[in-house]
């Protein structure tokens, strides 16, 4: 007879299994996100969306994602996670065929929070996933190869949506997201096995607002999450206030705009392997403070710049300073996962991701309004090197669990 496959043989192809097909299946459903981008606004606006309406969009699938990720985090330690991550991706799917259908902006609200709730169910049961897989010591690279896949898909959308949208017109973007989402949402339920329930951490028994509770009574896990929140309040005046400061500047193209953003996607994108191998070799926490202090100091210096090169420039090493951010701190979300349940800190993770969003668009929408467009800028570079250093300080007062 032939020799039948040891268990450690048929886990670790199981488990590479469920890495590629994950992989794979986030990629493909944020590349249908991405391709909504270049066409949601004008969809929205042909249907009589005032600048406050189109605000209310945003905010509905951010509030609605925002209050559902670690609830879904926190049940998927329990009940498991494919069926989320199937779920997640059929509302996707079901999205992208009824947003060309909408009649009204109320009906694109409604649809918008429908939308969140789906992401609720994707972006933190991914990361859940990965972290759960990654090997002791290998989480920044784990964490990479995920980021790899939605920085592409992000990134690699608005092109095609673009393109579509050009050729057939603006549904054929709303249909490309809803094959695309069905695609993910087939090889998840017919390729993906489901993984073996392993011993779970303690926290995955308290239930979800005891478990989430406990999250935010750990000091390290609070610093974790307050730099996770720290470093994405940037992200609204570095996509949305970007094109304004760009016009101020100079005679400036659509092209030149997406080549800037672009530049800085592309680059977080290919840095993720390399330094999430180097965030598994060197001191997390150093990595940590050096990409913070990166985008701090670049976000500030953004409004001095005259030119498209200036521009480029500097949104590439910001893209740079992400790139090692995020395996850095997805690395030590992972390690606290072991403790308090993979889903769960994820979960609340992905909460605080949104709350620096929100944060930062009230912020520095705000301080624009009092002293003008360059101090949104400089304004959210101060408010990440308080908030993230502050963040750090709290990590490095607790021992690393993975070393005690």
């Amino acid at each position: 007879m032939p020799k039948q496959p040891g268990p450690f043989i048929v886990s670790f192809t199981m488990n590479r299994q469920i890495l590629i097909i994950l992989l794979l299946s986030v990629f493909i459903a944020l590349l249908g996100i991405g391709i909504i981008v270049p066409v949601m606004p004008d969809f929205a606006t042909r249907l009589g969306a005032s600048g406050t309406a189109l605000g209310l969009m945003i905010a509905a699938f951010s509030l609605v994602r925002g209050f559902f990720q670690p609830v879904v985090g926190s049940l998927s330690d329990r009940w498991g996670r494919k069926g989320f991550l199937v779920g997640g991706l059929f509302i996707y799917g079901l999205v992208g065929l009824i947003m060309p259908e909408a009649e009204s902006v109320g009906n694109l609200i409604v649809i918008r929070s429908f939308h969140g709730f789906g992401s609720a169910m994707i972006v933190p049961v991914a990361m859940a996933y990965v972290s759960e897989l990654a090997p002791p010591g290998r989480e920044g690279r784990y964490m990479g190869f995920l980021n790899i896949a939605i920085f592409t898909g992000i990134g690699g959308g608005p092109m095609l949506g673009g393109f579509f949208a050009d050729l057939w017109g603006m549904a054929a973007a709303f249909y490309a997201m809803a094959a695309l989402s069905f695609l993910a949402f087939a090889l998840v339920l017919l390729l993906m096995p489901v993984m073996p329930e392993g011993d779970k951490p303690a926290g995955t028994q308290l239930g979800i607002y005891r478990g989430m509770a406990r999250v935010f009574g750990g000091r390290r896990a609070c610093g974790i999450l307050l730099t996770r929140m720290a470093t994405m309040i940037i992200m609204v005046p570095s996509m949305a206030f970007l094109p304004l400061l760009m016009h101020q500047r100079f005679a400036v193209t659509g092209t030149m705009i997406g080549m800037v953003i672009g530049g800085r996607t592309l680059t977080n994108a290919l840095l993720q392997t390399p330094f999430g191998r180097l965030v598994d070799r060197r001191d997390k926490v150093t990595l940590l403070i050096i990409g913070c202090l990166v985008i701090s100091l670049i976000i500030g210096l953004v409004p001095l710049a005259d030119d498209f090169g200036h521009f480029l420039g500097l949104f590439v090493i910001l893209g740079a300073g992400e790139a090692l951010i995020w395996p850095a701190l997805g690395a030590l979300a992972s390690e606290e996962g072991r403790v308090y349940g993979h889903g769960t800190v994820m979960g609340v993770f992905n909460l605080a991701m949104s709350s620096g969003i929100f944060i930062g668009s009230l912020g520095t929408g705000w301080v624009m309004d009092l002293f003008g467009l360059p101090w949104a800028f400089y304004s959210a570079g101060i408010a990440v090197l308080v908030l993230s250093l502050t963040g750090v300080a709290m990590i490095r007062s607790v021992p690393d669990p993975a070393t005690t």
